[in-house]
């Protein structure tokens, strides 16, 4: 598992390290009936995204962590769409496959959006296969 998470953090190093100029950081918060996350995301150019989440209602030793990169498919005014990879690690262990739909609602805060995202994961260590739907909300900063 530690060979998992300092490959983890070798990508995201390297992710983080490019410069872009339209690159924006952002905060999110996704829930459903089972879990909770919250993420810290970076935008490397309007198609190009990751974000790093990490589930609530875990003890600071157990904290389960996930990191994924996202590629946006369908971008428009109001809405884009996204589909993604990633890994979990720790009180969960496996691959995720996001796809979701994030829009913005406020003509004023664009900024602002919600987004909807159906997650499926693999476990490693139980071998089987999850679909978790999540809901939430998104705030970029400039």
């Amino acid at each position: 598992m530690t060979k998992i998470i300092l490959k983890a953090i070798f990508i995201f190093s390297l992710l983080f390290s490019f410069n872009e100029t339209q690159a924006q950081v952002s905060v999110s918060y996704f829930g459903n009936s089972n879990n909770t996350k919250i993420g810290v995301g970076y935008d490397f150019n309007e198609k190009l995204w990751t974000e790093l989440r990490i589930y609530s209602g875990t003890s600071l030793a157990n904290t389960t962590a996930e990191a994924v990169l996202n590629y946006n498919f369908l971008r428009k005014e109001k809405f884009r769409t996204y589909v993604g990879g990633g890994i979990v690690v720790n009180n969960l262990n496996g691959i995720v496959v996001p796809v979701g739909v994030q829009f913005t609602p406020f003509e004023n805060l664009n900024n602002f959006s919600f987004h909807i995202e159906l997650q499926l994961m693999y476990e490693v260590d139980y071998e089987d296969t999850f679909v978790n739907g999540f809901g939430g909300i998104r705030y970029k900063f400039n």
